[in-house]
């Protein structure tokens, strides 16, 4: 188990046809956060959502006007420093059929989508690949 203090809230808007992941990243990168949380809402033109199994991520793209119903993740750090941003995420549309799955690269953002960052500065979260499960998973004790 990790515990540390709040650090800075922020909140930044990721704006139409940016990547919905790389918009984050950009974000986080900008603020220079190595620990944290996100919480997100906003809608998208088409997304882009992951599936683990055996190893890799199966990818379901979903190509049409949707709602972010919900999406929340972590910000992270591997064991050479590079940034780390795990997020799942449900979208909707416009019948309320949901699709949900790990946020991967292809989700473009349509009027916008609403980030809201909880920054934790004092804790180390790193992460360290399973050979197991073939993930960077947190390396946190039990």
């Amino acid at each position: 188990m990790k515990e540390g203090k709040i650090g800075r809230i922020v909140f930044s808007r990721i704006f139409e046809d940016e990547d919905l992941l790389e918009g984050i990243k950009k974000r986080v990168k900008k603020l220079k956060a190595k620990a944290g949380l996100l919480f997100l809402i906003g809608s998208l033109k088409e997304a882009c959502l992951g599936f683990y199994e055996k190893g890799k991520y199966k990818r379901v793209e979903v190509k049409k006007p949707l709602e972010i119903a919900s999406c929340m993740g972590n910000i992270s750090v591997k064991e050479n420093g590079e940034l780390v941003i795990h997020a799942h995420m449900v979208v909707s549309d416009k019948s309320g059929n949901a699709y949900g799955g790990h946020l991967l690269k292809g989700c473009k953002v349509a009027a916008t989508a609403e980030l809201m960052l909880i920054e934790v500065p004092e804790v180390d979260l790193k992460r360290k690949f399973e050979d197991k499960y073939r993930l960077y998973l947190l390396n946190i004790e039990k």
